[in-house]
Order: structure tokens, then C-alpha cells, then sequence
């Protein structure tokens, strides 16, 4: 068990202007909770972006900057190669975005950062799809989920960020959700202190997009998980670790009924998506199992 003490100066301002009930400002706030101050933030453009400020003024109280949507990677490479010419090592660079620019736009620039074992610890906080411009649909949008650009349903599967960086074989790498922080704090911890590129890809209730009382966004983080569509583990070094594994998985019905982005569905189109989540879980997990 890490020994993770709370950061008590506070490295968000108060007041910042995310939506009501979103999964987002608990991330950013438990993350600079664990890192503390030494650490340079690379933000793009999207809902995490209203962190990076505006004109003079910013909400957080460490170094950053924003970049181009397709290289926050790329930006938090060159910030770490800046600093180990200075000889500074200790200095945590973090690069923080969401789906839109790590699964999609984004993903050329990771997967550099993790062939070449670039030092970073990259957050993505998944919201499902493009929140910060409209609620297009993502490759992180899960299947028949409405977004603007999948009015009737997405008719894909999402992509898999942690299998693609398990791909790259770097040295951590976890999944984590909002219902869970301190597992969520545990796996930052790790993740600053991995020698080389690590990845937290954490799931990210979004009241806006996902159509639902601000009120419930902790309820559907834990249900994700609950139901199986959002699968808690990590990767260590070649070894894997699942972090949560219901004895037997509750119906998917509890989870969607919640979220107005699948109100579009009838009973028997939510039967189809009740089997493509198990037997996707039972998968992950089989395969997951195999690794450990």
C-alpha cells in the first residue's frame, strides 16, 4: 500500500467552471493532490483546457501550457528532455487529456512517447466522446451510445487504449475510475514514481454528454464497473493486476437506463447490448487472467 499524503495548499483554485457533476475536476484535483507541486502540465484543447486559463490568468497553480489537440504527448516529451538536460529527474511531467486527443487525434504522438520510453505519466480522462465541442462521437464512444454524429446509436465497439499500451510493453500502466479514488490516487503514486512512460486511462462521467442528473455521475462510475463495462486493472512491469472483479455482474439495464444517450434503444436492441458487454468483459477478463 502506497503511503499518499494529502497535498494541503491546494494546486486547483476554487470556483473553476467545469459542469455540474463532472467526473473531470476530481481527477485533476486527486492527481495534483498526489503529485504535489513539482510537476509541468501539458493540457490541449478540450474540457480539461478551461484548467490551462484564460488570457493571464489560470486555474492551476503549477507550470503548464496548452498545446495542439494531436501532440499533447509530443509537447510532454520535449518538456522532459528540456529538463533532463538541466539534470532535473525529479520533476514529474505530466500530460492530461481526454479521449478525443489520446484514442484519436492524439494517438501518432503517444504511441512515440511510448516506443521511445519517454519519462511522462499520461492521464486520459474518457468522457466518451468529444464533450468540449458539440458530444461528436469518439472511438472511446461505447457501442449504440447517441452522441451528435451517432444520433441512432454508434455501431462500433470502443477502442482499447490499455491493450494498445500494453502493446508497447512500457513499464505501468491502469485503468481507474471516479467511484474509486483512492485506487485512483494509489495508481498516480505508481505512476510518478515508474522509470518511463506510464498511462492512467480512468473513465469520466459527463453529465452533458451522457444526458443525466449531475447528482448520479459517482453512481454510474461505480455501475461501469459494476456491470462490466468499464474493467479495473493495471499493468506492472509485464505482470497484470485486476483490481475489481464482481462475483457476478449486475444488469446493464441499471447502468444505461440512467443516461439519456441510450433512451433511443428498445428492449430488444438493449438484450443485443446486454450480450455484447458480457461477453466483451468475459474476454477482457479471460485474457487479462492469462497475463497475470
Amino acid at each position: 500500500m502506497y503511503d499518499i499524503q494529502h497535498n494541503s495548499k491546494g494546486l486547483v483554485s476554487h470556483g473553476v467552471s467545469t459542469c455540474a457533476g463532472c467526473g473531470l475536476e476530481l481527477i485533476i484535483r486527486n492527481t495534483l493532490d498526489v503529485l504535489g507541486e513539482d510537476t509541468i502540465i501539458i493540457i490541449p484543447p478540450g474540457c480539461a483546457a478551461l484548467f490551462s486559463g484564460f488570457g493571464k490568468e489560470a486555474s492551476l497553480k503549477i507550470p503548464g501550457f496548452q498545446g495542439n489537440l494531436e501532440n499533447t504527448a509530443a509537447c510532454a516529451a520535449g518538456v522532459r528532455t528540456a529538463l533532463n538536460a538541466k539534470g532535473n529527474k525529479e520533476t514529474t511531467v505530466l500530460a492530461f487529456a481526454g479521449d478525443g486527443g489520446t484514442v484519436d487525434i492524439g494517438l501518432q504522438s503517444l504511441s512515440g512517447v511510448l516506443e521511445r520510453r519517454d519519462r511522462i505519466l499520461y492521464i486520459c480522462y474518457d468522457n466518451e466522446a468529444y464533450m468540449n465541442t458539440g458530444v461528436q462521437g469518439s472511438s472511446s464512444t461505447p457501442y449504440y451510445a447517441s452522441t451528435t454524429t451517432t444520433p441512432a446509436g454508434k455501431l462500433t465497439e470502443r477502442k482499447n487504449l490499455m491493450q494498445i499500451a500494453i502493446a508497447h510493453d512500457i513499464p505501468y500502466a491502469a485503468t481507474a475510475s471516479i467511484h474509486n479514488l483512492n485506487d485512483f490516487r494509489e495508481k498516480v503514486q505508481k505512476a510518478k514514481d515508474t522509470d518511463g512512460p506510464s498511462l492512467i486511462h480512468i473513465q469520466t462521467p459527463c453529465p452533458t454528454g451522457w444526458k443525466y442528473d449531475p447528482a448520479k455521475s459517482v453512481e454510474l462510475a461505480r455501475l461501469a464497473v459494476q456491470t462490466g463495462s468499464w474493467v479495473l486493472y493495471e499493468y506492472e512491469n509485464g505482470k497484470v493486476t485486476i483490481n475489481s472483479k464482481p462475483k457476478e455482474l449486475r444488469p446493464l439495464k441499471e447502468y444505461i437506463k440512467i443516461q439519456g444517450r441510450f433512451k433511443h434503444l428498445n428492449d430488444e436492441e438493449v438484450e443485443e447490448l446486454q450480450k455484447i458487454v458480457t461477453e466483451n468483459y468475459e474476454k477482457i477478463i479471460k485474457k487479462l487472467e492469462y497475463m497475470s
